[in-house]
């Protein structure tokens, strides 16, 4: 009769303090960052749509974040048809920021006039804000 031994090893090892933190900060950094908006129409047949050159931009290094997804709304070159007397709902998810960032521009860069721009928003805790145009 075969006997399977299993050994268990126990390691024990330190991390220097610099790497600890580099670590924790790479962790953080796989969050997301979730933007609900809601946007009334302006006119009586509007439409919207989200271009896949959607970031999130650091305010003090200019690093790019980019949008991963996009719920409720269309990716360009489609529409999607803003319901009269009523918003569209959609959301955005963003590769995660840094810790260090605390504050932030949303751009759609596009090659036309009209793309969604927030500038200097203030980070919060959650890393989900809701912005109703």
């Amino acid at each position: 009769m075969n006997t399977l031994v299993k050994e268990i090893h126990q390691y024990h090892f330190e991390v220097c303090e610099e790497l600890q933190f580099e670590l924790q900060e790479r962790v953080s950094e796989e969050r997301q960052v979730i933007i609900h908006f809601s946007v009334l129409a302006t006119d009586e047949e509007d439409a919207a749509r989200i271009w896949k050159s959607t970031f999130l931009i650091d305010s003090v290094t200019g690093i790019r974040y980019p949008m991963l997804f996009a719920e409720g709304i269309s990716i360009a070159p489609e529409w999607t048809i803003i319901p009269k007397n009523r918003p569209l709902h959609f959301t955005l998810i963003f590769k995660g920021l840094p810790q260090r960032c605390k504050r932030f521009d949303l751009l759609e860069m596009i090659p036309e006039p009209g793309g969604f721009e927030m500038r200097n928003i203030h980070r919060n805790t959650s890393d989900v804000y809701f912005v109703e145009m």
